[in-house]
């Protein structure tokens, strides 16, 4: 912040926050009318929000994948895992809007929820497994030797155990998915980042524009390490 104030200084930059709140909102006629900023931001937190459960939803999947007996089962977990984490996310987007949205019928909206939900779950994927892994092999070896169920162990002995371990990076892909969703500008999706560009395009407002737009990422993504701070005290794993 400082560096940027020092920089429009020494270009001779006039400042223009009183221009700034007509673009979050106005008052017209006595209502209030979200201005494009808070629109845009209003699309982040739609894409954010159906990402995020989609990925989970990946994510678990994929870590069962790969723990599977099935050879198979196990081979494209991998194969989905690594393709999607060694391959850039502007990439599969470019390609999943130019190629198989077209071929499946897909919008622009869906398109974007597809690909950040494709990525982040294969993060998730692995944060997933490496923390049921890390439950010791012993505690669903006793709970079956008990005449527990394979499912019942898994609901009731391993899953509560690597819950707390998996919050934390979990939270970590979370904000990721929410800083990434700005990417999804470049197919057309009006979230934040394509009103501020557009914004500033009409106004020339860059300094402005582009603080006020950082400082709206950044309360989501503390409000979201927030959440996840009190979820990690609710499942706090227990010390023996």
């Amino acid at each position: 912040m400082a560096l940027a104030f020092h920089g429009a200084t020494q270009m001779g930059y006039q400042w223009k926050w009183d221009r700034v709140p007509r673009h979050l909102w106005r008052v017209i006629d006595g209502e209030w009318v979200w201005g494009p900023l808070l629109k845009g931001l209003w699309v982040t937190l739609d894409l954010a929000w159906k990402s995020t459960f989609l990925a989970l939803v990946l994510g678990t999947l994929a870590a069962w994948m790969r723990q599977a007996p099935s050879h198979m089962g196990r081979a494209i977990a991998w194969c989905y895992v690594e393709l999607i984490r060694n391959t850039p996310l502007l990439v599969q987007i470019l390609v999943c809007y130019f190629i198989l949205a077209p071929t499946l019928d897909l919008g622009r909206e869906v398109t974007g929820v597809v690909c950040l939900a494709l990525y982040e779950g294969a993060f998730a994927a692995e944060i997933i497994r490496g923390a049921l892994q890390a439950v010791p092999k012993g505690q669903s070896e006793a709970a079956l030797s008990l005449g527990m169920s394979p499912r019942n162990t898994q609901q009731d002995i391993i899953w509560p155990q690597a819950l707390p371990l998996m919050l934390p990076p979990l939270a970590g892909v979370l904000v990721n998915l929410v800083k990434h969703s700005a990417i999804v500008s470049v197919i057309a999706i009006f979230d934040l980042t394509t009103q501020a560009r557009t914004i500033i395009a009409d106004t020339f407002m860059a300094f402005e524009i582009w603080l006020t737009t950082a400082a709206l990422y950044l309360c989501i993504t503390l409000g979201l390490s927030w959440g996840v701070g009190l979820l990690e005290k609710r499942f706090q794993r227990p010390k023996w």
